[in-house]
């Protein structure tokens, strides 16, 4: 199925987003179409990782819209700043903007995510009854319990020293200090190698050469999707994770799956990575991934 993309801004706390709104391009006649909203990863931004998802959907039938969260990409906000439940509310209000298309069915929206965007919509989900069925992909369920995932102890203990004084900064003077992401989330063995493979695939305005504010890793650890999970049901959630991913455990996943309510889903992807259900990483994973979304939304939505 054709489809056309058309590049639309919607507003969230007064900050103007980015995001590509995609409609099949022969529509008409086949009524207003369930819509779904998908939601990029926490260092992403939705060029550089996230469009052969919605890419994907709109061939079978849905409206998409891809966003850049407040601070990433090309949408406004302080650069590179993740608080997650800002995100939460650029989520809810991305789903305003869709009900608003004229194509759109206002009452058949969905939501997808990956990584930090599974988390984000796992708790979009919970509070938000409009979402008729979410997929989360690799998400993260407690914050606080990733972050140290990452680390050894003694590293765990040095980085909680770091963010006390972080938070003391951002008290006298108004900053947060700014580190790279590997700092507040370093990456795995094939995070490394990922990271080679994007360099140069983004423009310059889209690449945080200031860092990353260290506040972010303060707000993820208060984030718990995990206990808000239980909410979303009797509305459908699917939770699906790689095998090999080192870089979110499986625990992540299986955690969330276990606090929700029917109808429920849990989906594991033999031997891929966290990166390889994008298709830039792995063809065949981002195919397996997307094989159960759609299986998943083709039910419920």
């Amino acid at each position: 199925m054709s489809s056309s993309r058309e590049e639309v801004i919607f507003y969230s706390d007064g900050l103007k987003l980015s995001g590509y709104l995609y409609i099949p391009a022969d529509s008409r006649g086949a009524g207003k179409l369930p819509g779904i909203v998908c939601c990029h990863g926490y260092s992403g931004m939705k060029d550089l990782h996230l469009l052969p998802v919605p890419e994907r959907l709109v061939e079978h039938g849905y409206a998409a819209l891809a966003f850049d969260q407040r601070g990433f990409g090309k949408s406004e906000g302080i650069r590179a700043r993740n608080i997650p439940m800002e995100q939460v509310r650029d989520i809810r209000n991305a789903i305003t903007f869709l009900q608003q298309q004229p194509q759109v069915n206002p009452v058949r929206i969905g939501l997808y995510g990956t990584s930090f965007g599974g988390a984000n919509v796992v708790y979009t989900a919970a509070i938000d009854e409009r979402v008729k069925c979410t997929v989360a992909v690799g998400a993260i369920g407690n914050g606080q319990r990733w972050l140290k995932s990452l680390r050894r102890y003694w590293e765990w203990v040095s980085f909680l020293q770091e963010l006390e004084e972080d938070n003391i900064r951002r008290v006298l003077t108004g900053k947060s200090k700014r580190v790279e992401m590997r700092e507040i989330a370093p990456p795995d063995p094939p995070g490394l190698k990922i990271g080679e493979l994007t360099k140069g695939k983004v423009g310059p305005s889209e690449i945080y050469t200031d860092g990353y504010p260290l506040e972010n890793a303060e707000a993820t650890m208060e984030y718990k999707p995990e206990e808000m999970v239980c909410r979303v049901s009797p509305r459908p959630i699917c939770f699906i994770y790689g095998e090999k991913d080192t870089f979110v455990p499986p625990e992540e996943a299986k955690s969330l799956y276990h606090m929700a309510g029917e109808p429920k889903k849990l989906v594991e992807i033999p031997g891929i990575t966290h990166y390889e259900v994008y298709k830039f990483a792995s063809p065949e994973g981002y195919e397996k991934v997307m094989k159960e979304a759609l299986e998943w939304y083709k039910q419920y939505l």
